[in-house]
């Protein structure tokens, strides 16, 4: 098999129902994270104020007062809890 053996991925090669369901739940969260991505980079209108995604303050020419328009939502919050746990707990684990 050329899929790795510690991939989470090799249970779709396996016959038992609970591997699926572990192999298409790692596929579903991963497109699910994808989406949130790819949703928060389109940028159709530049000076729209809802895709001021990199920088939180925003500074106009005509002022010398800065304003903080971080717009970090619940989701986002949520997605990096998710990635973080799932990046660190295999060192919890061992």
């Amino acid at each position: 098999s050329r899929i790795g053996k510690e991939s989470v991925y090799s249970y779709f090669v396996t016959d038992k129902p609970i591997g699926w369901l572990a192999a298409f739940a790692t596929l579903g969260i991963q497109v699910g994270i994808l989406a949130f991505f790819v949703i928060a980079s389109e940028a159709n209108d530049l000076q729209d104020e809802k895709i001021d995604i990199i920088f939180t303050w925003k500074c106009p020419r005509d002022s010398d007062v800065c304003k903080h328009r971080a717009d970090w939502t619940n989701a986002g919050w949520f997605i990096f809890g998710v990635l973080m746990t799932a990046f660190l707990a295999k060192d919890m684990i061992n």
